[in-house]
Formats: C-alpha cells, sequence, structure tokens
C-alpha cells in the first residue's frame, strides 16, 4: 500500500479545506457547517516525487453526546489506525482549547507520528502570538499552514514525508481489481452492504436518510477477486437537493458511476421500485456500465413460494430498460446472499468486456436478416451491408447500412436481442451504431 496521511482534528478547523488543497480537486465537501465530513475521505497525490494516499476525516469530539459526532468520532479512530503519519490540525482562531489536548492525548495513545499543523495563519511574516500557545501540546514545532491560500503546506509535507518508508518497501498498487459503485436512494442499505463485506465499520450506518454524504473507496479482496467498493451518497429526488451540501452529493455520486466498473443498484425490498430508483438506475445505463439490481432488506418480507418471482416481476417491469442487468435478493443485514455478489461483479465485469469477432457478428447478423426481413419505406428496403465491434466498457458495434433513416429503432432493439442471444453480454448494455454507406468508420 501507499503510505497514508490522515487529517484529524475538532470539527470546522479546516480539514476537509486542507484536503483539497493538497489534493487540488474539490474532493470533500467543504462547507462552514460543523460535522459536514460525515466519513473518512480518501485520495491519491504525490509530492517530491512520493505518492501517497491522503484521508480527510469527521471532527473529531472526544467527549459528545450527539450520535452523529460519536460516529465521526469513530471513524476518524479507523483512520488513525490505518494512518502512517498523522497531521493533527488546529486552529489559530479558536486557540488552543481543551478538546484539543484531549485530541493530542488520543494521538498519542496511537503511537503513530503526528505532525502538528495550525491552521488559518493566513497572512505571511511574523506569526500570531498565540501560535506559541501549541507548543503546550507536546507535539514538536507546530507548522503554520492556511488551507485558504496554501500558505506552509509544503513545509507541512515535507514533514510528513520524513516518516515514509523507504519506497522499496510499498508494495505496487493492484490496477486490475474491479471498481464497484454502489448507488440508490437514501436508505436503501448501501453501507450496511460495505460494512458486511468489509466486516468493519467502514462507512456510517445510521438510519437517517442521507448519512453518506460523500463517495467512499474500499478495497477488498477474497478468492473470487480483487475489488474497490465505491459507497456513494444515496441520490435524492432534485426537489428536496436544496442544500449545497446535497448538490455536492449527487454530482459525486455520478462521479462514482463514471470511474466504476461495475454499478449495484440497490433497492429496498419494503419499497419496491421508486420513481428515483429508475433515475438512478438510468444514470448507470446512460453511461453505459455493467450493472447488478440488488434488492435489499429481503428479510424484511413475508414471503411464499411466488414471492421471489414476482418481486422479479416488479422490478423488471419498474426498470424496464435494463432487462440485461441480473437481479439478486440479499439481506445486508444477515448477510443473506452477499457472497453471491462477488461473482456476479466478476461475470459482469467480463461481460461488459466481451469481444465478438466481426466474422461471428456477421454470421449472427446473416441469421437475422433471413429470419426477419430489414424494414423498407415507400418501396425503398433498408440493406445492411455487415456489422463490426468498435469498442468495450460497454460493448460497442458498429452497423454499417445503405440508409440510416430506414433503419428503425425496432430492428435495431431486434438486432441487439440477436446478439445477447447469442453471445449472452449478461449485466451490460450495448451500444449500436449505425453508419450508412459513405459514413467513415470511427
Amino acid at each position: 500500500m501507499k503510505p497514508i496521511i490522515a487529517i484529524v482534528g475538532r470539527p470546522n478547523v479546516g480539514k476537509s479545506m486542507l484536503f483539497n488543497k493538497l489534493i487540488g480537486k474539490r474532493l470533500s465537501i467543504v462547507e462552514d457547517t460543523p460535522g459536514v465530513t460525515r466519513d473518512r475521505i480518501y485520495g491519491e497525490t504525490d509530492w517530491n516525487g512520493r505518492q501517497f494516499i491522503l484521508v480527510d476525516t469527521g471532527g473529531i469530539e472526544p467527549r459528545t453526546d450527539s450520535k452523529m459526532l460519536e460516529f465521526m468520532r469513530q471513524q476518524a479512530q479507523i483512520a488513525i489506525d490505518n494512518a502512517t503519519v498523522i497531521v493533527f490540525l488546529t486552529d489559530i482562531r479558536t486557540g488552543l482549547t481543551a478538546a484539543d489536548h484531549e485530541v493530542a492525548n488520543m494521538l498519542l495513545r496511537s503511537g503513530k507520528p503526528i505532525v502538528l499543523a495550525v491552521n488559518k495563519m493566513d497572512s505571511t511574516g511574523v506569526p500570531d502570538p498565540d501560535f506559541y500557545e501549541f507548543y503546550n501540546l507536546g507535539l514538536g514545532d507546530p507548522i503554520a499552514v492556511s488551507a485558504v491560500h496554501g500558505h506552509g503546506t509544503g513545509d507541512l509535507l515535507d514533514a510528513c514525508v520524513q516518516y515514509f518508508p523507504p519506497e522499496d518497501e510499498e508494495e505496487e498498487e493492484d490496477d486490475d481489481a474491479i471498481k464497484v459503485a454502489v448507488i440508490g436512494k437514501p436508505n436503501a442499505g448501501k453501507s450496511s452492504l460495505i460494512n458486511r463485506i468489509l466486516g468493519e465499520e467502514r462507512t456510517i450506518v445510521s438510519d437517517v436518510a442521507g448519512t453518506t454524504r460523500d463517495a467512499i473507496d474500499s478495497r477488498f479482496e477474497n478468492d473470487k477477486g480483487k475489488f474497490v467498493f465505491i459507497d456513494t451518497a444515496g441520490m435524492r429526488k432534485k426537489s428536496k437537493v436544496e442544500e449545497d451540501v446535497e448538490r455536492y452529493s449527487v454530482l459525486r455520486a455520478t462521479m462514482a458511476i463514471e470511474r466504476s466498473d461495475v454499478c449495484l443498484i440497490m433497492i429496498d425490498a419494503t419499497e419496491g421500485v421508486t420513481e428515483q430508483d429508475t433515475k438512478v438506475a438510468g444514470l448507470a445505463h446512460e453511461a453505459g456500465k455493467a450493472s447488478i439490481i440488488v434488492v435489499n432488506k429481503w428479510d424484511l418480507i413475508e414471503k411464499d413460494g411466488k414471492t421471489m418471482d414476482k418481486m422479479r416481476q416488479e422490478v423488471q417491469n419498474g426498470l424496464a430498460f435494463m432487462t440485461y442487468a441480473p437481479i439478486l435478493f440479499i439481506s445486508a443485514k444477515t448477510g443473506q446472499r452477499v457472497d453471491r455478489l462477488f461473482e456476479l461483479i466478476d461475470y459482469v465485469s467480463n461481460q461488459a468486456s466481451t469481444r465478438i469477432t466481426t466474422g461471428m457478428l456477421n454470421n449472427v447478423l446473416s441469421d437475422a436478416q433471413t429470419r426477419v426481413q430489414p424494414p423498407s419505406d415507400k418501396g425503398r428496403r433498408l440493406k445492411i451491408y455487415y456489422m463490426t465491434q468498435v469498442g468495450i466498457r460497454p460493448p460497442h458495434f458498429v452497423v454499417f447500412c445503405n440508409d440510416a433513416r430506414l433503419f428503425h429503432f425496432s430492428y435495431q432493439r431486434y438486432l441487439e436481442n440477436c446478439i445477447r442471444n447469442t453471445f449472452g453480454l449478461e449485466g451490460t448494455p450495448i451500444i449500436l451504431s449505425i453508419r450508412q454507406k459513405g459514413d467513415k468508420e470511427e
């Protein structure tokens, strides 16, 4: 693994702002509201030729009655446990607080190297006299930084890099892992599923809808392969997306879909397919991603011999544009059928990467035209010359014909079904592009 730097501190000292400045992207949500970063956020970057992973954490409140702040404290602790070096961020404007002392003691007990940074030192020159009181934490020389302007961030990273192991000890990161985006409306059980898979409280699970606000990456490996699970914020209806925080979350979920190989579309079995589910699934379909429809909370459903078949039919009716996606009924809470997911993920990922030779495609095309004659309009008949595959993820086929206007949508759908019936391609959309004679092949 690459070295890991975890940024920890009280809520609202500027951890997310510093994280974004160091990563160079707007990965963490930045708001003035304490507690906006509820989960650990990972990003990769480099400094002086050394690559590392940066982790932004929810703020630590050592003593709190708030359920959410307690969750955040647990998340920060997991980040600390996994870190190579810890950046303890404090705030010059609030000065040294009793909570800072408690956080410092907690960090010292971890035994990890700690780099103390004092944020919001926005003016250069002679430091604010209050800067020196941070020596009282007993963590060595504090480093003055400004997350807004970037002052001091080079000194901060220099201090962190000295604790990294020698480069030859770092293992090469696996690029062959399948990236899996877990998507769905709020409270469908996305975080519960990932926690069940990883066996740790990796993302905050609460019965408050919308608890996971950002997309979170988790690596996992078993005998079925290597996987990176991306837990996304639940996507609400647009009318409810009023806060800036929620707007960022919908954007992040869309970005998570874009960088994934496979999407798990989580459906709440107790609610069935809702309008919001169709919109979420539509994003994955339009992005051309291999998908699995995961019906969660199956343990809460009263069943008879026909319950599953009936629910499967309802899901296929509700998501009629995704009839290619396999449906799996699970319970993230009890673990029922969760193991089956890995074979399915591997399977649909391979299906999306399928390459079919031009010769085999044209045999299918010839058979299809023999069974159902191409359409005609006003005495002019569609002639299809040949078909070839031009891309994967999803499989992309180009069909060359005499006149694209004669190529009715229904005949395109018919050809798509012929391809699926012959080659499978389960779990992945298919793109069929029509070119007429004289068009250049792209």
